[in-house]
């Protein structure tokens, strides 16, 4: 391929603005890889944290020493074992305070167990809104950059008497690329978001899941309380 019509040399000639609607779209790609990399390690990150606690969590160990061990490390707690914390930090502080209204104390343990899932879930849904807006608006900037490059080229031949396909066809190419480069930041974007919210569905189902049945151990523990002291 000779160099007046490498990609490169076409993006030399093209015009200012569709110079500048390539490399908006350039810029799209970039930022779409760096926020599928960032989402790819927090999800990992989230499912193999969530696995490690629910392991341990389910192993028998005292639910007072397994909140020990979570308080110490509070500032680095994520998913499951902020759920957890959360929940249990509420129930202890009930009972702390002298509470003895079991509906009280389970409400008030699941509103937080709730808040905390929320902002987890809100956490791990971060950057994917922008991706999607990526995934879906690139094509039409990139379609912009391509009819400007054609009309400004059919503009061009208005000038010349006798216009001829070699005349045409650069103009042509250069607008064209234009298109090519809206797909190539949009295709990945779209696969990479519609992947991670399929990802992000399994990551609530498993944490609603947890909190339900951690929800199911504080009934049943502060109704056999209430029993005991009846």
């Amino acid at each position: 391929m000779h160099s007046e019509i490498s990609i490169i040399g076409l993006f030399m000639q093209a015009s200012i603005l569709v110079k500048l609607v390539m490399l908006i779209l350039l810029s799209m790609s970039v930022i779409s890889w760096a926020m599928m990399l960032n989402r790819r390690k927090q999800f990992n990150y989230a499912q193999k944290s969530s696995g490690r606690f629910e392991k341990q969590f389910w192993s028998g160990v005292d639910l007072n020493k397994l909140y020990q061990e979570c308080n110490a490390r509070s500032d680095r707690l994520m998913g499951m074992e902020q759920i957890f914390h959360s929940g249990f930090k509420e129930y202890a502080r009930l009972h702390k305070s002298g509470q003895r209204e079991p509906d009280t104390i389970l409400d008030s343990t699941y509103r937080s167990m709730r808040v905390s899932f929320s902002r987890e879930l809100e956490e791990l849904e971060n950057q994917l809104p922008m991706l999607a807006t990526i995934g879906s608006i690139s094509p039409y900037i990139g379609l912009f950059g391509t009819v400007w490059g054609i009309m400004s080229a059919f503009i061009a031949l208005g000038n010349v008497q006798q216009a001829t396909l070699s005349m045409v066809a650069p103009g042509i190419a250069e607008a064209l690329i234009a298109t090519a480069m809206g797909l190539f930041a949009a295709i990945p974007a779209v696969i990479g978001y519609n992947r991670f919210t399929t990802r992000l569905a399994r990551i609530e189902n498993h944490y609603a899941n947890f909190m339900e049945e951690f929800y199911g151990i504080l009934y049943r523990q502060v109704n056999n309380q209430t029993r005991s002291e009846s």
